[in-house]
């Protein structure tokens, strides 16, 4: 339904309304196909945030099977360690299998997928602190991609060219 709204946006020359549905949509479900139509429609009005590179495709596999692998890594979790308790296994076995939980975290703490804003007003400011008398940085256009690194008070803290920037929350959509 998500993609369909998307089309019907993009028809209607709404194309930051249909970057937020098909952002939408790939939150949902992520697939290589949806990412290189946002790509190709951020590309057409010359907006940033959206790589169009094969490293961005491979995180974009690897995000459509995160929360089955993750699925996966729990329940194996969980039946190894009835398992464990009920042969009353050596201290050795355990020691492993505080690694396997160790692994598991370490996959759900660094490959989880990471929130976006997605800009919704034209001429949003980026600022160099959370307020209004902070250093001006730039101006963000209608439909940039910025990934959100946290929130503070009314102000959102997102990622700008390899810099941290702070942009105020009614300027942003965010997608998790």
């Amino acid at each position: 339904m998500l993609l369909k709204m998307a089309y019907v946006q993009q028809q209607l020359g709404h194309y930051p309304a249909a970057l937020l549905y098909l952002s939408m949509a790939q939150a949902r479900q992520p697939r290589v196909r949806t990412w290189r139509q946002m790509t190709a429609l951020a590309t057409q009005h010359r907006l940033v945030g959206y790589p169009a590179t094969w490293q961005q495709e491979l995180r974009v596999q690897a995000q459509r099977y995160y929360y089955p692998g993750l699925q996966v890594l729990l329940g194996a979790a969980v039946v190894v360690a009835v398992w464990l308790l009920w042969r009353r296994s050596a201290r050795g076995a355990w020691l492993g299998y505080a690694v396997y939980v160790a692994v598991a975290g370490i996959y759900l703490h660094f490959l989880r997928p990471k929130p976006v804003g997605l800009v919704a007003r034209p001429g949003a400011a980026l600022m160099a602190g959370p307020g209004a008398g902070a250093a001006w940085l730039s101006t963000a256009a209608l439909g940039d991609r910025l990934p959100v690194l946290g929130h503070q008070d009314i102000w959102y803290r997102v990622e700008w060219q390899r810099r941290v920037a702070f942009v105020r929350g009614a300027d942003l959509l965010v997608v998790e």
